[in-house]
């Protein structure tokens, strides 16, 4: 009989934007994000995607707020850690701001095991603030790079088809997307799904999007591995993600992407929307991977 296609759970609890306003439940400083991924730990997240608030519950970039957080959950588990290099949501903020964990000696020790690495010049407006990413390529290569030589592992996201394009022309062929020359490592792309409402130049969620989005990745790939992680925002999160796992992607869930359980239902915590998925998998016959079987699919060295 053969295997069940093991599903890594990535859980984004915190994001830059939603906050206790919107749902009280949302956590923002380090005790709390660290005890929410160890009950979505306990519910079958593998990956902690990590974003950092001041202690106003301000999105921020402080290395120490990251470190904080990383050292905290690494001492009640083993998931995997993924820290944010999104700028933080203030004025004035551009895309150097994200990563300035990257160029802090003083958390060495606490450096996560992978970074997200947001492709695409995107314009995104929040109340009355609006920010232009330039994430261009050659600031993606530069920082990416930089990642691989600290040993931590990309975790690109995409927001459309020519970032899709870029990923496989410009920064696979430049060594950004693993930390290794081994063939068989995988590049490791989320398909960031239905932020066009607050991104100009990020896609819509449709099913047919969905599909293009991971047919573009599978051409350009050319056979190279790959592993796909759905990120469907707000009320897609549900469906979206589902749909994506049939499809052959990976599953991300988490109050950054939706902060409701069901319609006008604000989500209880964080593992409420994890177990919710976990269980989806196992309905579908899928099994959800642990944080060791996550590391050797991802390629990152076991601990």
């Amino acid at each position: 009989m053969a295997d069940k296609r093991k599903v890594i759970i990535t859980v984004a609890q915190t994001g830059n934007f939603q906050g206790k306003a919107q749902n009280p439940n949302l956590p923002e400083q380090p005790s709390e994000i660290i005890q929410s991924a160890y009950d979505c730990y306990n519910a079958g997240a593998a990956i902690v995607h990590v974003h950092a608030r001041d202690k106003d519950g301000n999105s921020c970039n402080d290395p120490k707020v990251f470190a904080e957080i990383n050292t905290g959950v690494r001492a009640k588990c083993n998931m995997i850690t993924q820290n944010s290099t999104a700028p933080a949501t203030k004025p004035g903020s551009e895309a150097d701001d994200g990563v300035q964990l990257l160029y802090d000696d003083s958390v060495r020790d606490a450096l996560p095991e992978m970074c997200s690495l947001d492709t695409s010049l995107i314009t995104t407006v929040w109340g009355d603030l609006c920010f232009i990413y330039r994430w261009e390529r050659d600031w993606l290569i530069k920082h990416g790079l930089r990642m691989r030589e600290l040993g931590i592992k990309p975790e690109i996201e995409a927001f459309n088809l020519e970032s899709v394009e870029d990923v496989y022309q410009y920064l696979v062929p430049a060594g950004v997307c693993k930390l290794t020359d081994d063939p068989n490592e995988p590049v490791n792309i989320t398909l960031v799904m239905g932020m066009n409402k607050v991104s100009q130049g990020a896609i819509s969620y449709t099913q047919k999007n969905h599909d293009y989005m991971i047919d573009l990745i599978l051409q350009n790939a050319a056979g190279m591995p790959v592993n796909m992680t759905t990120m469907a925002i707000a009320a897609n999160q549900l469906h979206g993600v589902t749909y994506g796992m049939l499809k052959g992607c990976h599953a991300r869930v988490g109050m950054e992407d939706n902060i409701n359980y069901a319609y006008r239902e604000p989500a209880k915590s964080n593992a409420q929307l994890v177990e919710r998925m976990a269980r989806i998998i196992r309905e579908l016959e899928m099994d959800v991977a642990t944080p060791e079987e996550a590391r050797a699919m991802i390629g990152l060295k076991q601990i």
